[in-house]
């Protein structure tokens, strides 16, 4: 029996119709990922139903290909106008021996011309598979098996697409390049004695996790930095989880800014279930983006047009093409991996000029216990070679370390008999007493300022000390990190000294502004105009430990869009001056000057055994309690109305202005 090409307007082939001009209208109109894999999905359920009236009611109809042709043709113009690469999907794959330099279409290179011929090329088999089943059927009323076989054809081909497809997208969101711009462009050039920059970023390492504070083996190149500098006592990352964090400290801003409120995952696997997806990052993070967008002004583009040497060493983990690579961030050179070591593909890069090339392929770090003897003789030889010149460098020296899975070097695996992770700590130590021995053999050690931390607590292993929690939590354990800063020739505090009162991450960007001194358009301090930066300078509590996180400024606890915590300093006597407080004579207000509150609205027990309950308005005094065990809302509820009050203004100024635009 032949097959009818049917034109009428039933009711739900009509429907299929209107919905797929709803979609093509809304992926240009919304400018989303997210939509565009709505319509891939209705693309194949719409070839299920072509299949379905082929074999039941002996039809193809009309309205159904107006519904696929048209969400297939709002993907293709999508990508068109608003994509970020040429568009060639899944074959972005990262292979030993890549080079971004011979493949600029993969890597945000192209124009509109490469993007309609990458589009069109993905696209070929299910345009080719439809002209094919509506010609025939609609001009030659084939019989039903021929119909059939095509319209399998067009599902396969569609099937087919969904694994190839382009998912990258340009953000979408306000755009901050101009300001970005003028900032960098009014940056002076660095003075005569301007000091060089080490920051060192742990990835994982835990507040007990150095000897110096409290680990039972020894670290002594960390605790160098500490006893021949001054170290915090209570530091916090500025999230719980790695990809956060960095763009805090990075930034001098909260990763809410810049959609970056969760890790980054690789965009150039498809398959892999769990390193994920090329679309994973931009419905996660929401607006599209890949990674720490490139009109955020990092302390690496301050330092770098200040007349800085400037690179990175060891993990990246904000991005992995175009506009989101280190060297398009401020970094002249960048070695180590884009991603973490638990993701697929890993690999470590070299990196210029937003091209990089893959060095020590795939295979060979599925065994990654050379890493950390790759990153550092990588270091090791970019300051010989940079120390040879007269201007002073910034090195940002993320070790992926110890983040899981951990691995040690030959040398040192079984060396400490407290298994892989203290052996990596400690290898990671030596090489940092190898760094000092090198820029001291330089005469550079004491012209450094030398910063340690990490970016948040420990996962699976590591100590807390007695903090609750730990990484990914909002609890003490998972942003409490240690905290030290060396400068020999800085003159601003005692060795060996100790501060006892709160910073963050976020608040490195503006402090390391007024340490080196960066002027520019006529101001000390010299401070982008155009956006929020979060951060406080920690100058006055390095000098004297005052405080800098007040009421007007505290310390956020985030995760995944959403404030699930603050924390600031208040006087003691600002508590009793208050009528309900006067008579109160509790040990806490009477040994502490200050009192360090931290308020949770709603936050997940830690307690694996009732993981479905919650604590809810639920206040804490760190000074006395840092293991968060008492809930203190009882006893001081005017001051949890107030933190209460303070975090919904905290919001609400964020998701009326989440960029932080000044105007």
């Amino acid at each position: 029996m032949n097959l009818t090409f049917d034109k009428s307007k039933k009711i739900f082939p009509l429907i299929t119709g209107i919905a797929g001009i709803l979609i093509f209208a809304a992926l240009l109109a919304l400018r989303l990922n997210l939509v565009a894999v709505v319509a891939v999905a209705f693309m194949c359920i719409i070839s299920a139903l072509i299949i379905l009236g082929i074999i039941i009611k002996k039809k193809l109809y009309l309205w159904n290909i107006i519904g696929y042709g048209t969400a297939g043709l709002g993907i293709i113009l999508y990508y068109t106008i608003f994509g970020a690469d040429a568009s060639f999907g899944a074959f972005t794959t990262g292979l030993a021996g890549w080079k971004s330099a011979a493949h600029p279409l993969f890597t945000h290179a192209g124009n509109v011309f490469t993007r309609i011929g990458g589009n069109l090329l993905l696209s070929l088999p299910w345009i080719v598979a439809l002209v094919l089943l509506v010609a025939i059927t609609a001009k030659l009323k084939p019989k039903k098996i021929v119909s059939f076989l095509l319209s399998v054809l067009l599902a396969g081909t569609t099937v087919f697409y969904v694994l190839t497809m382009n998912l990258r997208s340009l953000p979408n969101t306000e755009r901050l390049w101009d300001g970005q711009d003028n900032y960098l462009k009014g940056v002076d050039k660095y003075k005569k004695d301007s000091p060089n920059v080490l920051f060192i970023l742990m990835d994982d390492l835990g507040w007990g996790d150095i000897s110096h504070y409290g680990a039972i083996y020894d670290t002594p190149n960390f605790d160098r930095i500490c006893d021949e500098g001054v170290s915090f006592d209570n530091f916090y990352s500025s999230y719980s989880v790695c990809s956060p964090a960095r763009f805090a400290a990075l930034t001098g801003r909260y990763p809410f800014r810049g959609f970056a409120d969760n890790v980054i995952y690789p965009t150039v696997d498809t398959l892999s279930p769990f390193a994920s997806t090329r679309i994973f990052n931009s419905i996660e993070m929401g607006a599209n983006c890949d990674g720490m967008l490139g009109d955020e002004i990092t302390m690496a583009e301050v330092f770098q047009n200040a007349g800085y040497d400037t690179a990175c060493f060891g993990k990246w983990h904000l991005g992995d093409y175009g506009e989101y690579l280190p060297t398009n961030q401020g970094f002249d050179y960048f070695y180590g991996s884009h991603y973490v070591n638990d993701m697929t593909p890993f690999y470590h890069v070299k990196e210029q000029n937003g091209e990089y090339e893959i060095v020590h392929g795939t295979d060979e770090l599925k065994d990654q216990s050379k890493a950390t003897e790759y990153i550092n003789q990588e270091m090791f030889s970019w300051l010989d070679n940079q120390m040879q010149g007269d201007d002073p460098f910034f090195v940002y020296y993320a070790s992926p370390w110890p983040h899981a899975p951990v691995y040690a070097g030959d040398d040192f695996d079984g060396k400490t008999g407290m298994g892989t992770y203290v052996d990596c700590v400690t290898e990671v130590d030596y090489y940092l007493g190898l760094l000092f021995e090198k820029l001291e053999k330089a005469g550079e050690l004491d012209d450094t300022i030398i910063i340690f931390s990490s970016d948040n607590g420990p996962a699976l292993e590591g100590s807390t000390g007695e903090l609750r929690g730990g990484k990914y939590l909002a609890y003490e354990g998972g942003q409490k990190v240690p905290f030290a800063i060396r400068w020999g020739n800085g003159g601003l505090w005692e060795a060996g000294s100790t501060r006892s009162q709160s910073a963050t991450l976020v608040d490195l960007f503006p402090t390391l502004i007024d340490l080196c001194a960066i002027s520019g358009n006529g101001e000390e301090s010299y401070l982008p105009s155009d956006r929020k930066i979060d951060g406080i300078s920690m100058l006055p509590t390095l000098k004297n430990d005052d405080v800098i996180h007040t009421k007007e400024h505290p310390i956020l606890y985030m995760k995944r869009e959403k404030l699930k915590s603050i924390q600031y300093t208040v006087p003691t006597s600002e508590i009793l001056s208050q009528k309900e407080y006067a008579n109160y004579d509790y040990d806490v207000l009477k040994d502490n000057e200050y009192l360090d509150f931290k308020y949770f609205q709603r936050i997940q027990n830690d307690n694996s055994a009732f993981f479905d309950k919650f604590r809810k308005n639920w206040l804490h005094i760190l000074s006395d309690d840092a293991g968060e065990n008492y809930n203190r809302t009882p006893v001081y509820p005017t001051v949890s109305a107030e933190m209460n009050e303070k975090m919904n203004e905290i919001m609400k100024d964020f998701k009326e202005n989440r960029r932080g635009i000044i105007k």
